[in-house]
């Protein structure tokens, strides 16, 4: 990352990500914590490729409830196509916090009664590097991007961490995420990216 985020910005992001959820639920317009205006030279007015991620607690464990992000490069690399292209780190938060709650196409959407029992945590994501050798990731420091034929795949820098992967078991997940057969990274036509996120939460 070329830049940090500091704790105050942390907190802003957070509570803006959740007060985003729960003006959909209630049906209200968002009374955000963050003015746009009075935030000109923060880290949160750059654009910058993130992830909201929703935790629910059940039973004394805790489970996914959605995650939905963007990655930096797609706002680069396809800057017509792409409707987030110019949006602020600030304003890519409050959006992405709503489709983790309602458009993670894995889960329902979010019910009013369930949000106070969610987690909110938030990745911010540094541009993508090819990653010419696999064997080069480091678990629990680099996510992965996995793009070939049409089908792409992320999994975020703390999920091999949470799910106790070693580093074959992250790099065959990343294609099962893409809908790839297992060691799909090393196709020719397979191009596979590392990336590091700045990871905080509720």
């Amino acid at each position: 990352m070329d830049f940090t985020i500091t704790s105050d910005e942390q907190k802003i992001l957070l509570a803006d990500a959740r007060e985003s959820i729960a003006s959909q639920l209630e049906g209200r317009p968002p009374r955000y914590l963050a003015n746009e205006n009075s935030q000109e030279q923060s880290v949160l007015q750059k654009p910058c490729g993130a992830f909201v991620t929703l935790h629910k607690n059940e039973g004394g464990g805790r489970r996914l409830r959605g995650c939905i992000g963007r990655m930096t490069d797609d706002f680069q690399a396809r800057p017509q196509a792409h409707p987030l292209v110019h949006i602020s780190l600030l304003e890519t938060i409050r959006v992405m916090a709503k489709e983790a709650a309602f458009g993670d196409p894995r889960f329902p959407p979010l019910q009013q009664n369930e949000l106070e029992h969610c987690r909110i945590e938030i990745s911010v994501l540094s541009p993508l590097s090819v990653c010419s050798d696999p064997r080069q990731v480091k678990v629990g420091v680099h996510g992965l991007y996995l793009t070939r034929g049409g089908r792409s795949g992320v999994l975020l820098p703390q999920v091999p961490t949470e799910q106790g992967w070693d580093l074959d078991e992250y790099l065959d997940y990343i294609c099962i995420k893409a809908r790839l057969p297992r060691e799909s990274y090393n196709a020719e036509d397979a191009t596979l990216y590392t990336f590091t996120a700045v990871v905080f939460g509720e």
